[in-house]
């Protein structure tokens, strides 16, 4: 049975809710990232989501940034919050959930930072590979 996972830059959550409850009933996928909430975690649409017929674990922020992992029909576990490898993340910018068997990663990362050296990109790219090396070790 295939699966269908999509991503979805909302660009604030709460402005475009009907264009993604639109998109979601039209496209039906059955797993959603959906990056730049622009909304903090109490502002988040769960009910509306969960209307639609999807659950949802979210990162918001005020303003900027936030992400989500939308389930058709189900419930994502939230497995990580931030940004792995780097523990002062203090922007909204990745999220990991569990979805019945398989991890879902959900991130964010916008285009221009010009400064040099480390920035939020270079500190993702580590992070996950990390991440993903720790995942490969799980496998039997």
């Amino acid at each position: 049975m295939a699966m269908r996972i999509a991503t979805y830059n909302v660009n604030g959550i709460n402005g475009r809710l009907a264009n993604l409850l639109g998109w979601l009933e039209e496209a039906a996928p059955d797993i959603v990232c959906v990056q730049e909430l622009k909304a903090p975690d109490e502002k988040f649409p769960a009910t509306a989501l969960l209307a639609a017929g999807y659950g949802a674990v979210w990162h918001g922020q005020k303003s900027w940034n936030g992400v989500s992992i939308l389930a058709r029909g189900g419930e994502p576990v939230e497995t990580r919050r931030g940004l792995p490898g780097d523990p002062d993340d203090a922007h909204s910018r990745y999220l990991e959930a569990a979805i019945g068997s398989i991890l879902v990663g959900c991130l964010y990362l916008p285009n221009g930072n010009p400064a040099p050296g480390r920035n939020s990109t270079t500190t993702a790219n580590e992070g996950l590979q990390h991440t993903g090396e720790r995942h490969d070790r799980r496998r039997p």
